[in-house]
């Protein structure tokens, strides 16, 4: 499995959802809802049986909805497709218990509308507006950018616009993000070991960033809380934060991992938290506090100062904090491709890896109450 996505519009209950890659047998979506009072995973099956599952994401408007980016072969030919679903009603939201024989009742998924890309390639990935209806998406496919809008029902998708990436050499997109920030108005793409940033209403592009990475560029992810600011991960076991209006130099790097970077993911409350997973089997969780929205932690009262402590604190208040890595988890022994944190507890994240192993982790206590106190 190398797919993994949380529940976005489910704010309640934690929840993610996997999809498998298997050439032998029906290809399922396993709905994964974690009930953290009991520390329990109860699971739910859906039959996804168009193909091997490459990515997935979920509209951030309806908890039923979700794209899929699939393989599927014809006449020898391996095509990476994209299409719409919805789950069954009764699995929508996460609240609900699941049997103990789930073998027995797998449901299948509804097919709401392909994506269709034949005449543009194999789909990298597909994109929720983050803060729409979800009737709007972006999909990357090959070397175009498509914008589709989802019509009524969702049982169409109209291709609005689109753009193509020229020039020399390989020009593929390995991945894409919507920016939360300006109006919605951006998407930031990886290609090769390029990072570009688009407008999505002249679809033009408004930065370049060449050589991001020493080799290829695996992930982005947009810091929600600080505009302009943007991570990104590669093949040269870093990752590296970038503030887009100032391309030269990356703001920040780390290297903390020994094999490719697939994933790089901001916490969606507290952006000094970055999660980062990796073919190194690892997944580690870094404490980046210092580009973050509250580089000098948080600002106490005045009236609750003395004199001599206020000038004790004034000077604390002026270092920045530290950045570090705050935990390496090693309960994988394999690649891992995916991380995610939860949409309903910013305290709990998920990571997968390419061999079905799905594990549910929490910040560390500590560090938590460090952060809120």
């Amino acid at each position: 499995a190398r797919a993994l996505t949380p529940q976005t519009a489910e704010t309640d209950a934690i929840r993610f959802l996997v999809g498998t890659q298997s050439l032998r047998y029906d290809n399922q979506i396993h709905i994964i809802d974690f009930d953290d009072e009991n520390n329990i995973i109860n699971k739910n099956v859906l039959l996804h049986q168009v193909g091997e599952i490459w990515h997935i994401s979920t509209s951030p408007a309806d908890k039923g909805v979700l794209a899929t980016c699939y393989n599927k072969t014809s006449d020898t030919k391996v095509m990476t497709c994209a299409a719409v679903w919805r789950m069954p009603k009764e699995l929508e939201s996460g609240s609900h218990e699941s049997p103990d024989d789930s073998s027995s009742n797998t449901q299948t998924l509804e097919l709401l509308c392909h994506l269709d890309n034949t005449a543009h390639g194999n789909m990298a990935c597909v994109m929720w507006e983050p803060m729409g209806d979800g009737k709007k998406i972006i999909s990357l496919a090959d070397n175009n950018i498509l914008f589709w809008d989802l019509q009524e029902s969702s049982a169409k998708a109209v291709l609005s616009s689109s753009a193509a990436l020229e020039g020399k050499g390989q020009l593929k997109f390995t991945s894409g993000r919507w920016s939360p920030h300006h109006n919605c108005t951006q998407i930031a793409t990886a290609n090769d070991t390029t990072v570009r940033g688009w407008d999505t209403r002249s679809m033009r592009q408004i930065y370049c960033i060449e050589n991001a990475h020493g080799q290829l560029v695996r992930d982005l992810d947009f810091n929600p809380n600080k505009q302009y600011y943007l991570a990104s991960c590669g093949d040269d076991c870093k990752v590296k934060f970038w503030d887009t209006r100032n391309v030269t130099e990356p703001v920040k790097t780390l290297e903390e991992h020994s094999h490719w970077v697939w994933n790089v993911r901001y916490n969606h409350s507290h952006d000094q938290l970055i999660l980062t997973g990796s073919s190194d089997s690892r997944v580690i969780l870094s404490n980046m506090v210092s580009i973050s929205s509250e580089p000098f932690g948080h600002m106490v009262d005045d009236d609750e100062l003395s004199d001599q402590e206020d000038q004790h604190q004034e000077e604390k208040i002026k270092e920045p904090l530290q950045d570090s890595v705050i935990a390496t988890y090693e309960e994988h022994e394999d690649s891992v491709y995916a991380v995610e944190w939860s949409s309903a507890d910013p305290w709990l994240f998920a990571s997968l890896s390419y061999d079905g192993r799905l594990v549910i982790n929490r910040v560390p206590r500590a560090l938590k109450y460090h952060i809120l106190l």
